[in-house]
């Protein structure tokens, strides 16, 4: 046997033993997903359970040193973790933008004191981060942006606004573009700073989107006092720490394409449509449609899976998640178009109890933002036209 066969043998046992029979379910509401943060609350004690299981075993970070409470687990090692917890349909134990975000960011490019700061506190869940990106006239154009950081000796004081900022009500910390140097091309003059959300003078107002609930806030800076310590990277060199991130941004919002833990969803549809004498859906149509999808929907997790190959072999192309990005966040809706295809005039009840919210339209509406954040399709696909096929005049 193998090291590698070994290893997998003893993750599927230690899984089996340690992951909750609740954690093995799908989710099905928000409450399920676990964030961590100083205001945490577990929404159950199975929750709980496998949350702490984990942590301490380090496999909430499995691919991270020991050392910033990973798994120092090396990446075939990683893959078969993961691959093992889809198989059981067990649950991720913290869902974190400190995880897929910052913290590779800070890997990277962050000082020996930012790393024992704020990466062991990432993995355990202590505090939640969110991204001040965006703002209400720099979107797609990042770099436009006009939160400016004024020098105040060993300070930057920070004023301006952010948008679409998710989950910045309930944040504990914020990774934050800010401008540096006014003078400076736009994407030079640019610093990525990390700061608390409770510090004086930060502010934020939740967004209502035509889903009716929504993850977005705007978020304002007023005179908020920030050591310049807090800079990660090169002070005015913030917009390379930004490139970065939003690579592995873009990757994590690529993930919402592949199907998750929970029923295929050809069995989903067959609950309103019904099944022939074969077992067939009733729907041809949507039976072919259904086909089609669960084909890309397995040409990207392929492709997913290339992705971490070549990375591992230092092969990866920088512009690769944009592709990734475009796939996932476009499979993703149409996953919804069909559900609610499916679901016929039921899939329409808002409020009722039988919808249980309105989950199924609330969810379809959501996923029209999934080609807009982190970048819009269109912009993705500018950048494979430019970055990765070289078409001339891209």
């Amino acid at each position: 046997m193998s090291d590698l066969e070994k290893f997998r043998r003893e993750t599927r046992a230690w899984l089996e033993a340690n992951c909750p029979p609740e954690m093995r379910r799908p989710m099905t509401s928000e409450e399920d997903t676990f964030w961590g943060g100083r205001s945490t609350k577990f929404s159950s004690e199975p929750q709980r359970i496998w949350f702490e299981r984990m942590r301490d075993k380090g496999w909430t970070v499995p691919h991270w040193p020991k050392e910033y409470g990973g798994g120092g687990l090396e990446p075939e090692e990683t893959k078969i973790v993961r691959q093992e917890m889809a198989a059981l349909g067990a649950r991720q134990p913290l869902v974190s933008f400190g995880i897929s975000m910052l913290g590779p960011a800070l890997l990277k490019y962050g000082t020996d004191a930012q790393k024992k700061e704020h990466l062991p506190k990432i993995s355990a869940g202590l505090i939640r981060w969110c991204q001040g990106y965006s703002e209400p006239n720099a979107g797609s154009d990042l770099a436009s942006l006009q939160t400016r950081a004024e020098s105040d000796g060993d300070d930057f004081i920070i004023n301006g606004q952010k948008i679409w900022t998710s989950y910045a009500n309930f944040a504990d910390w914020i990774f934050c573009l800010v401008r540096t140097d006014a003078a400076a091309k736009k994407h030079d003059g640019i610093s990525f700073i990390l700061f608390d959300m409770a510090s004086k003078g930060v502010s934020t107002k939740p967004i209502l989107l035509i889903s009716g609930r929504s993850p977005f806030c705007e978020t304002f800076f007023d005179n908020v006092r920030v050591p310049k310590a807090h800079v990660v990277g090169t002070v005015n060199r913030g917009w390379d720490v930004a490139k970065y991130l939003l690579q592995h941004e873009r990757a994590m919002i690529s993930g919402m394409g592949e199907r998750g833990v929970g029923r295929p969803l050809g069995q989903v549809a067959a609950d309103s449509v019904g099944s022939d004498e074969k077992g067939r859906l009733e729907d041809s149509m949507l039976r072919g449609q259904i086909a089609t999808f669960e084909i890309d929907e397995a040409a990207l997790a392929c492709a997913a899976e290339r992705a971490v190959d070549l990375a591992k072999a230092g092969q990866a192309h920088p512009a690769f998640s944009s592709a990734m990005k475009y796939y996932g966040t476009e499979l993703n809706k149409r996953r919804y178009e069909i559900l609610m295809s499916a679901g016929g005039v039921d899939a329409l009840e808002w409020e009722s109890e039988r919808s249980k919210g309105g989950a199924r339209p609330r969810a379809w509406l959501r996923t029209k933002a999934n080609s807009i954040e982190g970048g819009t399709s269109e912009v993705m696909l500018g950048i494979v036209a430019k970055r990765i096929l070289d078409l001339p005049g891209a």
